[in-house]
């Protein structure tokens, strides 16, 4: 078994270029790492390219055995503990990485919206990597399996948007617009209405009834952009009381998402056309 040792070794420059959004974007890759998440896309049927193993994690047996033996069944490359820690973007690598395919998780076409679902999650300009990776798992949680995110939002496959979205990256499509208002336009001809959040409105959350809507979440500085505004339906947002104004983007997503479960699991909106 050969063990890369050099970090100019044409493999190891490829993975670490995927840690730029060009590269991602030409190569339509990004990275996963850890224990956890290769093995979660192991399970999730994940298009993995190639897996990259730290030589002596492997030997350590810090990688379970019974993963090892599937590992196997994929391209693998090992390297040094020098060379792993050179391409990893963690300060405690756990010794093993893979190379995913973008978008592999459904197959349907990357843009095609799937309007059967009760509710649609856009985000216009968000951009912390955190905020759009909880975000993701949020969706993911509530049994959504799609999110529509505008052309300044953070890249979806950015390292820590990956890793806060522990594994949903897999399950949800990311369907990135071009151009987001022409796209909500696009699913109001589809008769969804278009929600969005807005401190400006006394519309609570509550008020609101989570039926073929989409739901516009703003940047987290200027909220959702005027024009997209203008062609809402309805804007809510979400009672405090105490004197905080503002919420988190990912918080404030997560209390209005969950008020749609609340509400489709009592049945509140089975009637409504």
């Amino acid at each position: 078994m050969d063990i890369i040792s050099s970090k100019d070794n044409e493999i190891v420059k490829n993975v670490r270029k995927l840690k730029e959004k060009k590269y991602r974007d030409l190569e339509n890759a990004y990275i996963v790492e850890g224990i956890k998440m290769v093995r979660e896309a192991i399970e999730e049927k994940a298009v993995i390219r190639q897996i990259i193993i730290c030589d002596d994690c492997e030997k350590s047996d810090s990688i379970p055995k019974e993963l090892m033996y599937e590992i196997a069944k994929y391209d693998c490359t090992y390297v040094t503990s020098k060379v792993f820690k050179y391409i990893s973007e963690v300060q405690t690598p756990q010794g093993l990485l893979a190379v995913i395919e973008k978008n592999n998780n459904t197959n349907n076409n990357e843009t095609e919206i799937n309007y059967n679902e009760d509710i649609i999650v856009a985000l216009d300009d968000i951009q912390d990597p955190g905020n759009l990776g909880t975000i993701l798992r949020t969706v993911d949680s509530v049994g959504l399996t799609q999110i529509i995110v505008s052309k300044g939002t953070a890249d979806p496959y950015n390292p820590k948007v990956v890793r806060s979205s522990m594994g949903a990256i897999y399950r949800v499509k990311v369907i990135e617009s071009d151009d987001l208002l022409e796209t909500l336009k696009e699913i109001k001809r589809n008769k969804f209405k278009i929600l969005v959040s807005s401190l400006r409105e006394s519309k609570s959350i509550y008020e609101v009834k989570y039926k073929k809507k989409v739901l516009v979440i703003g940047n987290e500085a200027n909220g959702v952009e005027e024009r997209i505004m203008n062609i809402a339906d309805e804007k809510i947002k979400i009672p405090m009381l105490g004197k905080t104004e503002s919420l988190n983007a990912a918080v404030a997503t997560g209390i209005i998402l969950y008020e749609y479960v609340r509400q489709k699991g009592d049945g509140a909106f089975l009637s409504q056309n």
